[in-house]
């Protein structure tokens, strides 16, 4: 089965084409990433009209790379045809949760391609879609696909989600916790503002962390770890905002800027960590997946895999790409949890949760 996903959700307009829920054979992503770093952070009305402007070459391009340039032989593109309209066999797109004027672009797009090209329409859920980034592959390699992963720990983290989940099977999710206040992913931005540091935050703090050296460093900073010893699936991060805004409150030295940059990192890690742990020691799972945007994180990724392996569990990430918001984990989503409905019923949510049906 080859479904045409297409994401909006946020300030990305993403497509891309995927087979059997697996195998990638187009993504193509624009991002408005640049205009949004101007005013560190996104403005939603200046994402959702980059979208208007993209969203058709998007999509156009994905359908031209199908099959086409992704097959190389000696470096060089064999019979480079777009996919036709008649190979396609469903449209996917995210419906929520996310910015109201961007999911728009995204279902409206949607719902008149599926009643122009007369195909099945699916409604994907965008949190849900992050867990499917695990599942895609670049290449055709039936030996990679996931099998055997279920019931599972997910933790969902990014710039707007902080969500612990229990995944029974495809399509059976039940809700552990999340963020009280500020998502990780947030909370990574608004720290790396405090810094004087760019947008996206989470990608800023980590190179400057980098640069610190233990060995050689003058410099104790302790974070808060928020509820990190209550007896819950919950988080909290506004503290650790609040913490680092005090640290920088006399002019840091970027010895000491990176020393803290560090110390963000491990504070919000030990509490993604912990409570992903505790989960695991309640539910008896065969694997933890990672997903979102802070899933890039090599402090976290290295952090997790290290804990699965001392549990004797699997550990699944996927590749840096996938992290972030991309239309191929809409796709894959679609084709695990396939269920059309009418086009004329698709309608965006932007107050949809992880665990909610549609």
């Amino acid at each position: 089965m080859i479904i045409l996903g297409i994401e909006t959700s946020c300030d990305e307009t993403a497509a891309a084409i995927v087979e059997n829920g697996t195998e990638i054979l187009s993504n193509v992503v624009a991002s408005s990433v640049e205009l949004h770093k101007k005013t560190g952070g996104i403005i939603p009305e200046v994402a959702a009209r980059e979208q208007i402007k993209c969203i058709i070459p998007v999509i156009q391009e994905s359908m031209q790379l199908a099959n086409g340039e992704w097959r190389m032989a000696n470096g060089k593109t064999i019979n480079y045809t777009p996919l036709a309209i008649n190979q396609l066999d469903a449209i996917a797109v995210t419906v929520g949760p996310g910015l109201i004027g961007s999911l728009l672009v995204g279902v409206e797009t949607a719902r008149t391609l599926a009643y122009v090209w007369q195909k099945p329409i699916i409604p994907i859920n965008h949190l849900q879609a992050h867990i499917y980034a695990n599942f895609i592959r670049e290449i055709r390699n039936p030996k990679s696909e996931i099998r055997n992963i279920f019931p599972a720990i997910g933790l969902v983290v990014s710039g707007g989600h902080t969500d612990l989940i229990l995944i029974k099977t495809h399509g059976k999710i039940k809700w552990l916790g999340g963020t009280r206040d500020d998502a990780a992913g947030e909370c990574f931005d608004k720290c790396a503002r405090t810094l004087g540091l760019g947008y996206p935050g989470g990608p800023e703090i980590e190179a400057i962390a980098s640069k610190f050296k233990i060995q050689n460093s003058k410099f104790e900073i302790n974070l808060p770890r928020p509820m990190i010893n209550q007896k819950n699936f919950d988080f909290s991060f506004s503290g650790l905002k609040t913490a680092v805004i005090r640290q920088t409150q006399n002019k840091l030295s970027e010895a000491k800027k990176a020393a803290l940059a560090m110390e963000i990192q491990k504070a919000i890690t030990d509490c993604l960590v912990g409570k992903t742990v505790r989960a695991i020691k309640k539910y008896p799972v065969k694997s933890i997946l990672l997903s979102g945007g802070v899933a890039a994180n090599t402090l976290l990724r290295e952090t997790l895999k290290t804990k699965s392996q001392e549990l004797g569990i699997q550990f699944f990430v996927p590749l840096r790409k996938f992290c972030t918001d991309n239309a191929a984990m809409i796709a894959s989503c679609a084709f695990f949890n396939y269920k059309p409905i009418p086009w004329q019923r698709i309608k965006a949510d932007p107050s949809l949760t992880v665990s909610d049906k549609i």
